[in-house]
């Protein structure tokens, strides 16, 4: 029997690199898993030639903790880029994870409630450390897409200060024609951010989100040598906040309805790709059982 789980990106409100507390919320970009058991085998299909080491990865973590033997077929769809900053890596290890533990349960191979969301979501994490396409693990990142809504964590304790959902907005993303994967970003400057960053925190701690995501995305900007003049046209334009998502490329802003026009043409100018989503607060999800 199949499973079927569908997993969004998350977008950055702030990135915990530089102090370890992090703040994401969900958008309606995801990856979707097809999980089957068969007798031997294990078979790992991606899009858009997309390494599955991490996919692979996963299933040999959730097998070897469950004390499983059985031959797995994995095909994921995407419709969230990779490599830009939108929890590509989270949203995978979070479905490629839940599939499988729901394809054991289907066909009784371990027993309803053997794993709790806790225990799904710090597997996920630890699969992606192990396969190096994180830093910290990304708990931020990786609560956002698994509960939806906006989470506010602190990641070295893998806890979280704050998860519900986040009102419905529009979200704009400029993509460049360029990938920035997370691993290979520069830890010492970021680093160097860590009093500011930790105000921008504060401020999303007290709700101030807009604030926050705009003071961080500006920081990490100046970081990792991305032009912080692309989240100010977008202030500019109308947006309520504006900034670097993840260590970039792309760049999110949040949108009232009747700015909408205004941001997307003041963003067209630059190279690349603008995506039209929207919050998610639903989170990752089996939408198959079988």
């Amino acid at each position: 029997m199949k499973a079927i789980v569908r997993s969004p990106g998350s977008a950055t409100v702030i990135n915990a690199i530089s102090t370890g507390c992090g703040s994401a919320f969900g958008i309606d970009l995801h990856v979707t898993v097809k999980a089957s058991l068969k007798p031997s085998k294990r078979t790992f299909t991606a899009e858009q030639d997309v390494d599955t080491t991490l996919m692979e990865i996963c299933v040999d973590e959730v097998l070897k903790k469950l004390k499983v033997d059985t031959g797995i077929e994995i095909k994921t769809t995407s419709t969230l880029p990779v490599a830009s900053g939108l929890s590509s890596s989270s949203a995978t290890s979070n479905a490629v994870v839940l599939a499988t533990y729901q394809a054991l349960l289907n066909e009784g191979l371990v027993s309803d409630g053997t794993w709790n969301d806790k225990d799904i979501l710090n597997l996920a994490i630890d699969a992606s450390l192990k396969a190096g396409v994180t830093i910290t693990g990304a708990f931020d990142d990786a609560s956002a897409s698994y509960f939806g809504g906006l989470t506010i964590t602190h990641n070295p304790r893998r806890e979280i200060l704050h998860q519900g959902p986040l009102e419905e907005q529009n979200i704009l993303i400029y993509m460049p024609n360029k990938k920035s994967p997370t691993a290979q970003s520069d830890v010492s400057r970021m680093k160097l951010l860590a009093p500011w960053v930790k105000l921008a925190f504060q401020e999303a701690l007290k709700g101030n989100i807009y604030q926050a995501l705009t003071l961080n995305g500006i920081l990490y900007s100046a970081a990792l040598n991305f032009d912080a003049e692309i989240a100010l046209n977008a202030l500019e334009a109308g947006a309520k906040a504006a900034g670097l998502s993840g260590t970039g490329p792309s760049f999110v802003a949040i949108v009232p309805d009747e700015k909408l026009d205004d941001v997307q043409e003041a963003w067209s100018i630059y190279p690349g790709k603008l995506i039209s989503t929207k919050v998610d607060n639903v989170g990752t999800k089996v939408v198959n059982h079988g």
